[in-house]
């Protein structure tokens, strides 16, 4: 859920939130827009990304509608444990990216009364969970799916379609290599 919603947001403590869906729903477009407000509102902000993320830019994350930040670049979720100092409200990028000692980071960060909003994948391109991202739904205050548009019947879209025969489970690409699908039309690749 969005906090800007909610008419009761947590006052003296920290949170997680997590932004999570297919890819072209939205998810970096909804972190960029949570991390502007809380610039507007004066609150120190910092931003991460993935070092395996180089679509759009090395030092920015950027959604598909070209809206972007500037981000530090980092191998390891420990290293935002370093990095964040007196920051407010920390934003992670393609969560999906990083090992699964980020849900113990999104935690401390919590703990130590900071807002922690972190976007990514909840699916990979056979549509099984997409590891950290599960648990860190599991321990976030406040959960936002978004949905994209199926390119091939228009419903709502919640699953990425993978166009090439690659078969890693990380493969870095956008509309080169992936489309919005719905349950209906995503089509796994046979094992």
């Amino acid at each position: 859920m969005d906090t800007s919603a909610l008419h009761n947001v947590p006052r003296n403590t920290g949170w997680i939130e997590v932004v999570c869906g297919c890819m072209f729903s939205g998810k970096t477009e909804e972190l960029i827009r949570r991390l502007r407000r809380a610039q507007i509102a004066q609150q120190k902000v910092v931003v991460f990304k993935p070092k395996i993320d180089t679509r759009y830019s090395p030092e920015h994350i950027v959604s598909h509608s070209e809206q972007f930040l500037n981000a530090k670049v980092i191998e390891d979720a420990s290293e935002i444990l370093k990095l964040t100092g007196d920051a407010q409200v920390v934003g992670i990028d393609e969560g999906q990216f990083f090992k699964s000692n980020i849900v113990g980071v999104c935690n401390q960060l919590a703990d130590q009364g900071k807002r922690v909003i972190v976007a990514g994948l909840d699916q990979d391109y056979k549509g099984n969970p997409f590891e950290p991202m599960p648990q860190l739904l599991a321990i976030a205050e406040y959960i936002t799916k978004t949905l994209a548009i199926c390119v091939v019947c228009g419903n709502p879209a919640d699953r990425t379609q993978r166009k090439s025969d690659q078969h890693e489970r990380v493969v870095v690409g956008a509309k080169d290599l992936y489309e919005a699908r719905c349950r209906y039309c995503h089509k796994p690749p046979k094992e």
